[in-house]
């Protein structure tokens, strides 16, 4: 009878041992498949989770149901881990469709082609009107205003009479001083005479001689006088506002009224003593102006001051401009251009492309770049340090860092990141010019 047992117990060892070996088994192979989710595409991670939930599922109730509590609690246990797994693995796809939906459409930019142009090389300054001649027009002596014979605004011819004083003083003085000098005369005749039949002596004639010119010099400062009562112009010129009115009386050096030759008119203006060397008479002058907005004035370089200003060290030059519609007045401000006689190639690109920075300027160069995946082309934009020349107007030079006829984006740089896609449209894009006159200014 104890013979007979021996075999079972065996028998319940060897099926023990292939339990726990089994067991071990399916451990591994868990391990294995969690750790080959890592290296799997989303889609296959929540399938092959799927997969051990079912699993782990089906081994925890057999054991439960088989009495086998300890193992159905592992496996269970495995289970609520894949459950929760796959959820997360769900919440992620959820997210990466969320993300893929909410992708910002492509920036739209405007764009500018680098150009390469001509440009002379200039000197820029500010400026003021002068007129070639002006005056303020005043008496030279006091009186009553009796006459005034200009009218305010008018143009004036050099000699024209602009004023009269009141000279019936002078005039009455005039008429005494002219009669003195004719009996005078008349006395220098008589003792010529008698002088030549030597009748009197050569002291009587010297002295009636004398008395004629003493006579004939008071004759003559009372014709002055009477003629310095009248204020006449000393050039051609326009006049501007009269200063006096009829009946007033004024002083000697009063001033009447402004006269001002307007064609043509100096443009006064200084540069840096550095520049000098590059100045000579005659080179090209362009005046602009706000007063006249849309018109550019030209003339010549027709002086340079002889000394340097020891505050400023800037040298001033004056300009020469016609102005025969008299568009120009003294005291107006003037931005000034000064045109050098040699030129030079430039790359040119709107001055709203430059993104300034402390750490160095840039642009953003389009470029056409081709999807390998999807074999769809699309426009990108790559950010390019440059390195910024002359400014003119809405336009800037770019003496490196850029070639000719690349495309650059034009407006909007601040909101833009290098390799980002854009849209280009150029519908409403503003025209860049070297000489730009806004409306509105």
């Amino acid at each position: 009878m104890h013979d007979v047992a021996k075999p079972t117990v065996v028998q319940s060892r060897s099926k023990n041992l292939r339990g726990w070996i089994r067991r071990v088994v399916y451990a591994l192979i868990a391990i294995i498949a969690i750790a080959g989710l890592m290296k799997l595409p989303l889609t296959l991670k929540i399938l092959m989770v799927g997969i051990l939930l079912v699993w782990f599922g089906i081994m925890a109730f057999r054991r439960f149901r088989s009495g086998q509590t300890t193992f159905g609690a592992v496996w269970a246990v495995l289970a609520v881990l894949s459950l929760l797994m796959g959820l997360k693995l769900l919440q992620f796809r959820a997210m990466g469709a969320m993300a893929a939906m909410m992708v910002p459409p492509p920036t739209t930019v405007t764009s500018a082609v680098v150009t390469e142009e001509n440009w002379v090389p200039t000197l820029s300054s500010v400026g003021s009107i002068s007129a070639v001649q002006g005056a303020v027009v005043s008496t030279e002596l006091g009186g009553v205003v009796a006459e005034i014979k200009f009218q305010n605004g008018a143009v004036s011819r050099k000699g024209d009479v602009l004023l009269r004083l009141d000279a019936s003083a002078e005039e009455a003085q005039m008429d005494s001083a002219e009669a003195d000098l004719e009996l005078a005369r008349a006395d220098l005749q008589r003792t010529r005479d008698l002088a030549s039949r030597r009748v009197v002596s050569k002291a009587e004639l010297d002295s009636a001689e004398s008395k004629f010119k003493q006579k004939e010099g008071s004759v003559a400062q009372m014709r002055s006088m009477i003629s310095k009562k009248e204020v006449r112009a000393p050039f051609d010129g326009q006049l501007g506002i009269r200063q006096v009115n009829i009946g007033q009386s004024i002083e000697a050096r009063t001033p009447i009224v402004a006269l001002t030759s307007l064609d043509p008119v100096f443009i006064d203006f200084a540069l840096p003593q550095q520049e000098l060397t590059k100045l000579s008479p005659g080179l090209e002058v362009r005046v602009r102006t706000d007063a006249v907005p849309g018109r550019e004035f030209k003339g010549k370089l027709t002086a340079i001051n002889s000394m340097i200003d020891a505050t400023t060290r800037n040298v001033s030059l004056q300009g020469t401009l016609d102005n025969p519609d008299h568009a120009l007045h003294p005291g107006m401000f003037a931005k000034v251009e000064l045109r050098l006689p040699e030129k030079h190639k430039a790359l040119v690109v709107p001055g709203s492309a430059v993104s300034y920075a402390p750490f160095g300027d840039s642009v953003f160069v389009i470029e056409k770049k081709k999807d390998p995946k999807t074999g769809k082309e699309s426009e990108n934009i790559r950010q390019q340090f440059v390195k910024v020349g002359e400014a003119r107007g809405d336009l800037v030079a770019i003496t490196e860092g850029l070639k000719a006829n690349e495309t650059v984006v034009s407006t909007g740089v601040f909101k833009l990141r290098n390799g980002m896609p854009v849209t280009v449209n150029n519908d409403l894009a503003p025209k860049p010019q070297e000489n730009p006159h806004p409306e509105d200014s």
